[in-house]
């Protein structure tokens, strides 16, 4: 999918099933960051044989279990889980991540959201990567991809 088309099929129908104040461009620029960040190649499932799946590259003990118990997410989670017809359980939320981009991108914001710092602005994208960095966790983190990636996202969304 192209960026245009991740915003249209995934992210939108994501941020709808989540309270308003969590909709933003900063959210939408950070979200396409990461996906290209994390899968660029849309296979969705870390390769070769990574415990990562989704097109935000979510692990089961990590980021998904992370959703499902933050104080400031988990509600927000369980509804989410509701609506796409999957278990609050962080097993049934990682299984279906690999099928449901809308179930992935809503993870994606509510990691962003447990976050206790704003959303970086379409200018910084160092403050993307330093967000990106705390949330994420990435184990082998490629810092000299970000840029660009950023810089996509951003005009992707301001267009």
């Amino acid at each position: 999918m192209t960026l245009s088309e991740i915003r249209e099929r995934a992210i939108a129908p994501a941020l709808a099933l989540l309270p308003a104040r969590m909709s933003s461009r900063e959210a939408e620029i950070m979200l396409l960051a990461i996906t290209q960040q994390e899968d660029p190649e849309q296979r969705r499932r870390q390769w070769p044989t990574g415990p990562a799946r989704g097109l935000l590259q979510f692990e089961q003990g990590g980021g998904v279990r992370g959703v499902l118990n933050h104080p400031s997410s988990r509600d927000h989670a369980r509804r989410v889980c509701a609506a796409r017809g999957v278990a609050p359980e962080p097993a049934a939320v990682w299984a279906a991540l690999e099928r449901d981009d809308v179930l992935a991108f809503a993870f994606g914001r509510l990691l962003l959201w447990t976050d206790p710092k704003s959303l970086p602005g379409e200018h910084d994208a160092a403050g993307g990567w330093d967000l990106y960095l705390r949330t994420w966790r990435p184990g082998k983190p490629h810092p000299g991809r970000w840029p660009a990636r950023y810089a996509a996202a951003v005009r992707e969304v301001m267009r």
